[in-house]
């Protein structure tokens, strides 16, 4: 029974079904443990469902006077299908959006969402699952997982939706295991935070990935980040950034591209980009507005163009700046922008010549190269 993400389904008219693969996952629930996490990365799993993946369905449940659970991953061992991080949202009548598994754990979790929503007490799941009995609960590959499940109040709803909206990045502390449980501190990107799990989710936030930490008297804290979504901006309406701008938005970019030159950055030329801005670069990037989940790439081989838009990229949040051009091209690159007054320290944080050396010759090859890195950079694997 798979789940797309950000869908609403009914479960009604699925008794059958529904009753066996609720049998099976209550043999699964684990009586809640005691573990002391290390803090740490989570590894690499498929991309979560956030917030903004069941938004739209929370704020129309609500409209109709619905109360809403939210059930989100906090941890999982061996092969969830889904890191932490991942959120499904529910109704008292079992309509859903989003996932935590990927298949019918979510039959449990629901049934558990309910009682939630009747009792207002959160609850820690966790669904420990061998490999012989995985296919029945969507664990495929076997491994465990925890859920945490939630009512959703009116002020952690309107905190995720101003996050979603304006695009910023938010992280929240709660506590999932020991005195309190539930309890939890909203870190918002920019603010100060004093002391306390708040400025452990701060860390969070600027790690830019969840994580459980264990607290001195034995309870533990789940620290969620809710990020916006990237998005990639080209400067330069070249045949590169055609190519870029397909790939990038298969992988859930935001693509922008910017050429003063209108016959480049036409929008017969680009039907695909989310947004052509005819403007000289650097003011572009100003109206834009880069923060943390911003890549930038400067394409056009035209210093008139490509260097004011680093100037302005590389002394921004951006995670990435990238300049296409070879090894001698840099360098000259390099002594226009030092003499223009960016520091070793901001300009150490361009990546140039941009790409992977994976021998590209095509358009299409080193847009594959330039998005490549901008992956692996996102990634902490570059």
């Amino acid at each position: 029974m798979g789940m797309g993400s950000g869908i609403a389904i009914s479960i009604s008219g699925r008794a059958a079904a529904l009753e066996a693969a609720k049998a099976a996952t209550r043999k699964a629930i684990f009586p809640v443990m005691r573990v002391i996490v290390t803090p740490g990365a989570f590894p690499v799993h498929n991309s979560p469902v956030t917030f903004r993946d069941v938004a739209r369905d929370v704020a129309r449940w609500r409209a109709e006077g619905e109360e809403v659970a939210l059930a989100t991953v906090v941890r999982t061992w061996g092969s969830g299908p889904r890191g932490a991080g991942a959120k499904m949202a529910l109704t008292k009548d079992a309509r859903i959006a989003g996932s935590v598994s990927g298949g019918c754990v979510e039959a449990a979790v629901v049934e558990e969402g309910r009682e939630v929503l009747a009792t207002g007490e959160p609850k820690l799941l966790k669904f420990g699952i061998a490999d012989e009995t995985a296919w029945n609960v969507g664990l495929t590959c076997g491994g465990s997982i925890e859920i945490f499940v939630e009512r959703l109040d009116d002020s952690l709803f309107r905190a995720f939706s101003e996050a979603v909206e304006k695009r910023r990045a938010l992280a929240r502390a709660t506590v999932i295991r020991g005195a309190h449980l539930g309890t939890s501190v909203l870190v918002r990107d920019g603010e100060s935070v004093l002391s306390g799990i708040g400025t452990a989710a701060g860390a969070a936030l600027e790690r830019g990935q969840p994580e459980v930490i264990a607290q001195e008297d034995g309870s533990e804290v789940f620290l969620d980040v809710e990020l916006p979504p990237p998005s990639l901006v080209m400067v330069g309406g070249v045949h590169i950034s055609i190519a870029l701008t397909t790939m990038a938005k298969a992988l859930g970019y935001r693509t922008i591209v910017i050429d003063p030159r209108g016959v480049f950055g036409s929008e017969e030329r680009f039907p695909h980009a989310d947004q052509l801005i005819s403007e000289w670069s650097d003011e572009a990037l100003e109206t834009i507005g880069l923060d943390r989940s911003s890549a930038v790439t400067t394409l056009t081989h035209d210093p008139k163009i490509d260097d004011p838009a680093l100037l302005v990229a590389l002394r921004s949040p951006a995670f990435f700046v990238g300049a296409l051009g070879s090894k001698k091209t840099h360098e000259k690159r390099r002594k226009r922008l030092l003499d223009r007054g960016l520091t070793e320290a901001e300009l150490a944080r361009l990546h140039a010549p941009v790409g992977l050396d994976i021998g590209s010759r095509s358009p299409e090859e080193i847009a594959v190269s330039i998005l490549a890195q901008i992956v692996a950079v996102r990634n902490r694997a570059a």
